[in-house]
């Protein structure tokens, strides 16, 4: 029995049904190695991308397994979809047989999905190798199963599987596949560059001379192998393709498929079409980042448009300009995709880097050029230590607001301090903090054992300075990065610690440089702890 689904064709308000956007990150993209998605994960991502407004979600291939069968039950049941419409995946019914009797066909009915997606071989080689049948017989499962889901009400698409490089081995049935199912009646015939080898002139040659011969309405899926995904899927659109087939930050098998952000992002920005609701492009950024948490992947940080270095800015001769006009540096506002500009601090900053860089920090330095030139150089002196700020605006903060006020923001004045590593002849360890500090006249000592000697200290500070800061309650240490520098070797390398830190509400990064990695790691845990307790609105008192 058959479960007919409701009704889904009306589009977001504003668009119509010229173009798809088509995200297969529920599938294609789940195959990524390092990716393992619960039906959980898969619902929280398939709402994200409602909410960014894509046309089309592929769920996965219902009765292939469990899980996917489960996440299209769920799915009915728990998501009202604003945007997008559910697409079932599957393939073509087997040899020899009919697709009103196949069970893999079925399952795609029973999946309740409105749309379906059929994989269908155009290459010959894989017709006869891997389905092991022939050339007319592989047109026919294409014809029967795409007619019997539309007499059961659905609407098809059709991927052409290694399309490309059958088209190239054999130009003429490649093309009969296309027709095939379009005659059909599949909605869109999809050719697929499967193995991700083609470049964007090869594709775009390719799409012309298919929709003029053929007269079926096409769409691209390309995976990125050559690097080429995104430019592909573009020149695809270019030759006429309207149907686009991306994954969220181009998750994939190999090294992944067409990129939905930059690839939406050129269609709306750069061609000027409108595929996206009104307002959800400023979304993207954090739709991007969004997903990347949910499949536990670190978000790029270079990814075109939503990386969070997509509009940063180092040098010191693009700062110059980007404080005459931010456009000659850019080519978008980043604000139009949910981003920000940057202004990256380090020893290849000029007056206008760390102006602009001071204003984004809320530190106004008047366009005092004497102090500007101060803290240039002062940056300069520090980074051939071994500091980088770019990294630690906490710690750049800091220095930049000691210079502009005249003297270092200060909420207690460390007298010595001491970290214990004691090792057990039954194999066990102990770690060992103790810090002799001056808070508000009062001179404090404090003993605690960690996990560790840099938690061990960071318990140490905290016993002796919570009676008098309570906000350090808040504070917790989030990540933790030691670097060994260039130049120097073995224990006597100079070492560069990275510490980020969260109230909670925001995150900040901190750093320290020192001959050993416990006394880098305590500079950086002194200024983690002095930045925050600045922006708790405390009054320094020392």
């Amino acid at each position: 029995m058959t479960t007919t689904p409701e009704a889904a064709t009306v589009l977001s308000e504003g668009l119509d049904d010229s173009f798809h956007v088509f995200d297969t990150t529920l599938r294609d993209g789940a195959q990524r190695e390092g990716i393992n998605l619960t039906v959980a994960d898969k619902l929280t991502i398939a709402r994200h991308l409602d909410d960014f407004g894509v046309g089309f979600i592929e769920g996965g291939w219902p009765g292939a397994n469990p899980r996917d069968t489960e996440f299209f039950a769920r799915a009915r049941a728990e998501i009202q979809f604003k945007n997008a419409q559910l697409v079932a995946f599957g393939a073509t019914r087997r040899a020899g047989g009919s697709a009103a009797q196949d069970p893999q066909v079925r399952a795609l009915l029973e999946s309740g999905a409105p749309v379906i997606t059929l994989v269908a071989k155009s290459h010959d080689r894989h017709v006869e190798l891997a389905l092991r049948t022939t050339l007319e017989e592989n047109l026919e499962m294409v014809r029967d199963t795409v007619s019997h889901l539309v007499a059961e009400g659905r609407r098809v698409f059709v991927d052409c599987e290694h399309f490309f490089d059958g088209y190239r081995a054999n130009p003429e049935y490649a093309k009969s596949v296309v027709r095939a199912a379009h005659e059909a009646g599949a909605d869109v015939v999809i050719l697929c560059d499967t193995n991700g080898g083609m470049l964007p002139a090869q594709v775009n040659a390719t799409v012309a001379t298919v929709l003029a011969d053929t007269g079926a309405r096409l769409g691209i899926h390309a995976q990125d192998d050559t690097g080429c995904a995104v430019a592909n899927t573009l020149a695809a659109v270019d030759a006429g393709a309207t149907h686009v087939q991306c994954t969220a930050n181009g998750y994939g098998e190999r090294v992944g498929n067409a990129n939905l952000f930059p690839v939406v992002a050129a269609l709306e920005i750069k061609y000027g079409r409108k595929v996206l609701p009104d307002g959800a492009l400023a979304e993207m950024t954090r739709i991007s980042h969004a997903i990347a948490e949910v499949v536990n992947l670190t978000p790029s940080t270079h990814q075109p448009y939503v990386g969070v270095s997509a509009f940063a800015h180092k040098a010191g001769l693009h700062a110059s300009a980007i404080k005459v006009d931010p456009d000659l540096y850019q080519h978008i506002d980043p604000e139009r995709v949910g981003n920000t500009m940057r202004m990256l601090v380090s020893d290849m900053a000029g007056r206008a880097s760390i102006e602009l860089k001071g204003k984004e920090l809320g530190v106004d330095l008047g366009g005092d050029r004497a102090l500007i030139s101060r803290v240039v150089e002062r940056v300069k002196a520090r980074e051939l230590q071994g500091y980088t700020y770019e990294a630690a605006d906490a710690s750049f903060e800091l220095l930049l607001r000691a210079e502009a006020e005249g003297r270092a923001r200060k909420y207690f004045r460390i007298e010595s301090w001491r970290a214990i590593i004691e090792d057990r002849p039954d194999g066990t360890h102990a770690n060992e903090a103790t810090v002799k500090l001056w808070a508000k006249g009062e001179r404090i000592v404090a003993t605690a054992e960690g996990n560790g000697p840099v938690n061990a200290l960071d318990r140490a500070l905290r016993v002796a300075l919570e009676r008098f800061y309570p906000q350090l309650a808040k504070f917790e240490l989030v990540d933790y990065k030691v670097r060994i520098l260039e130049g120097t070797h073995g224990t006597e390398s100079t070492t560069r610690v990275l510490v980020a830190t969260t109230d909670g509400e925001r995150e900040w990064s901190t750093v320290g440089v020192a001959p050993n990695v416990i006394a880098a790691s305590w500079q950086a845990l002194e200024d983690a702890f002095t930045y925050g307790l600045l922006h708790a609105g405390v009054e320094p008192a020392e």
